[in-house]
């Protein structure tokens, strides 16, 4: 009888884990990764809400594929990463629920194959803490839904720097060669500028190192996003010099300039802090951005103890190059421009979570385990205070112009039609018109271009509360919406209504 229980004992322990289980320790270590990635999003459906509409940015990349409205002017800063993310459900719906919908599942099911990239290289319980700690920031929540670029940035850097640590490892196959030339093509993809800087320290390991093949990966990974860019900058900027120049002139120029008070101010829920003035947000609100590089220090200090320092080095460095130009070369900030930064950080951050709240023997620290608890349960109430409060403020800002695009339709002003000055982008995409500026960093056209224009289609000149109305349109038919002064070119029988009532003659 004792020999048969030996037998059945033995017998379970040479079939492993999985035999009782019926999944491998590896599918098993999978499942907490996906349901980090499947919280954030529906958390992303629960908090941000699919209706809210669409914003500046998000209606230039979306109108270059949609044929809801014209394709609005493409500055130079821009790539055409987003309008591709976006084109299997924009290029034949006009739904913003839907593409919310699509976003939120996408960026949930990209932040799942990020963490992955990172399996074996950190425990899975800081892998899950990390994700959490990323995926509940509100900048987080807030864009991961939307058509924007930088939590892809944020993506493709966590998947380059996991692979690249994957490669130099003995035994490395080509998935993890294939998976950081994918990494780098995403970011450069999306934004070029932002993949240059956050490969900079793993093209410069792969250089001292002689890792002929890594640097093949990176190179040919920041080539496949960033030619397209490159090429579209001589067919359609002038050349590279110059694309490079306008974006410099478009960002205010870039050089030697401190933000780091700007991006403090813009934790407080604003998408674009330019001019960022104002008072700071208050000290709860920012204590976590000044926690992170204490917290992220000690996480390198517990991996050189441990020997796998470069496991923390590397996203560290990425994350510092990363933030680096966004933090001392530009005059404004927007919290989004971080995202590949707070990324990086979440692991080493992560590791030293665990390591504060657990002994090396893997018994809790009750008081410094409770402290931890504490503080994590109080960072998240206020990044979902912030989080409500910014998309709150963001759905009515956007209901305003799509309450305005109505009002224009009522005043005659349908496609085909141009609208001109104070926000023509956002309200020519939501009034279906193309959209013009004489002057500033979307200047597209000229007056005689537009005086032109209005003697094909509707043409409607609109100026903001402190605005004046350009010369050529003084002839044209004054109206009010709201605080917006709107004038409409001769050619029109505009008609008043209750939301856009004449303004004097």
């Amino acid at each position: 009888m004792a020999d048969g229980a030996n037998a059945t004992v033995a017998g379970a322990r040479r079939r492993g884990p999985a035999a009782g289980s019926g999944a491998s320790p590896r599918a098993r270590g999978d499942r907490p990764l996906a349901a980090v990635a499947a919280a954030f999003t529906l958390a992303q459906l629960v908090l941000v809400r699919p209706g809210m509409g669409l914003g500046w940015d998000e209606t230039v990349y979306v109108s270059q594929v949609t044929s809801h409205a014209p394709a609005a002017f493409f500055s130079a800063p821009r790539s055409r990463g987003v309008s591709l993310l976006v084109a299997p459900v924009a290029s034949w719906s006009s739904s913003t629920a839907l593409l919310r919908v699509y976003l939120a599942v996408l960026s949930g099911l990209a932040l799942h194959l990020a963490l992955r990239a990172w399996r074996g290289l950190f425990p899975t319980r800081v892998l899950v803490t990390a994700g959490a700690f990323f995926a509940t920031l509100w900048v987080t929540l807030f864009y991961g839904p939307q058509a924007m670029p930088n939590y892809w940035v944020a993506i493709g850097a966590l998947i380059c720097a996991g692979c690249f640590l994957r490669a130099r490892g003995r035994g490395a196959g080509p998935a993890a060669l294939w998976g950081v030339a994918a990494g780098a093509a995403l970011m450069a993809w999306m934004r070029p500028t932002d993949a240059v800087w956050v490969t900079v320290p793993l093209l410069a390991v792969a250089l001292v190192r002689r890792r002929g093949w890594l640097l093949l990966a990176l190179v040919g990974g920041l080539a496949a996003g960033g030619v397209p860019w490159v090429i579209e900058a001589y067919t359609g900027y002038g050349g590279l010099a110059q694309r490079l120049a306008d974006a410099s002139r478009i960002q205010g120029g870039l050089g030697r300039h401190i933000a780091v008070d700007d991006q403090l101010r813009s934790l407080g829920g604003r998408a674009l802090c330019r001019p960022c003035t104002g008072p700071m947000p208050h000290p709860v609100i920012v204590l976590w951005w000044f926690a992170l590089p204490v917290l992220a220090a000690v996480g390198l200090a517990v991996a050189v103890r441990a020997g796998r320092t470069a496991r923390t080095l590397v996203p560290l460095a990425c994350a510092a190059t990363a933030a680096l130009p966004y933090l001392f070369t530009i005059e404004y900030a927007a919290p989004r421009f971080l995202q590949p930064a707070y990324a990086l950080l979440a692991l080493p951050v992560a590791d030293a979570l665990w390591h504060l709240a657990r002994a090396g023997d893997g018994r809790w620290r009750p008081w410094p385990a409770a402290l931890v608890a504490v503080a994590l349960a109080g960072h998240l109430a206020v990044q979902l205070a912030v989080l409500v409060h910014t998309v709150d403020r963001n759905t009515d800002s956007r209901r305003d112009w799509a309450r305005t695009a109505a009002a224009l339709h009522r005043l005659g002003i349908r496609p085909p039609c141009l609208l001109i000055g104070h926000e023509a982008i956002p309200l020519g995409y939501y009034a279906g018109c193309s959209s013009g500026n004489t002057h500033g960093n979307n200047a597209n056209t000229t007056a005689a271009r537009i005086v032109d224009a209005a003697r094909r289609m509707p043409v409607a000149a609109l100026v903001g509360p402190d605005g004046t109305p350009p010369g050529y349109t003084r002839s044209w038919t004054p109206y009010r919406i709201s605080d917006l002064q709107v004038r409409i070119a001769p050619r029109q029988e505009a008609r008043p209504v209750p939301d856009g009532t004449p303004d004097g003659p």
